[in-house]
C-alpha cells in the first residue's frame, strides 16, 4: 500500500491544457466518445493521435496514462454547448513508448496547423501536440509504486 503523504497529490501521467480541452469537447460532440493513443513515430511524428473509442483497438500490451475530465467553462454552457459534463478521455500510449517516456508527465496541448489525416481534430485546422516535464525524483518514487494499468489488464476486468 502506498502511503501518501499530507498536501502532496499524486503526481499525474498525463494532463491536457485549457485550450485543447475545449478543442476536445467539440470534438466529442461531433463524434461521440474519444480516446487518444501517443504515438510513437511515423506518419504524425509523436504527436497524440485523437480517435472516436469504438474505432481504435487497445493493445494488451499497451499502457494507460490516465483519463482526463473535463467539464465546460461555465461560460461555455450558457453559449449553448451541450455540457457533457464529467467526460472521460483514456490515454494510451504503446509498451515500448512508455519504457522511453515513464520519466515524464506528458501534457497534451492544442496548436495552429493541421497535423496528418488519421486524428479526428486534423479537418479543424488545429493539431494535438505533447509537452513534457521530467517528473522530479519524489514524483517518480511515488509513480514506481503504482505501476501504469496495461490494456490487457483494463479490458480483462
Amino acid at each position: 500500500m502506498v502511503e501518501e503523504t499530507p498536501g502532496l497529490s499524486p503526481p499525474m501521467r498525463v494532463g491536457i491544457t485549457p485550450e485543447a480541452s475545449a478543442v476536445l469537447r467539440r470534438l466529442r460532440a461531433r463524434h461521440g466518445p474519444l480516446m487518444f493513443h501517443q504515438s510513437g513515430g511515423c506518419c504524425d511524428g509523436s504527436a497524440p493521435m485523437c480517435y472516436p473509442r469504438s474505432e481504435f483497438i487497445v493493445g494488451d500490451a499497451d499502457v494507460l496514462l490516465g483519463v482526463l475530465c473535463d467539464e465546460p467553462r461555465a461560460d461555455e454552457v450558457a453559449a449553448g454547448s451541450d455540457g457533457f459534463g464529467h467526460a472521460e478521455t483514456p490515454v494510451w500510449i504503446s509498451g515500448s513508448q512508455f519504457a522511453l517516456w515513464k520519466h515524464t508527465q506528458l501534457l497534451i496541448d492544442v496548436v495552429p496547423g493541421r497535423g496528418a489525416g488519421f486524428s479526428v481534430e486534423a479537418p479543424e485546422g488545429v493539431r494535438f501536440l505533447t509537452r513534457s516535464r521530467v517528473f522530479d525524483p519524489a514524483e517518480q518514487s511515488w509513480l514506481e509504486t503504482c505501476p501504469a494499468p496495461l490494456g490487457g489488464d483494463v479490458h480483462a476486468e
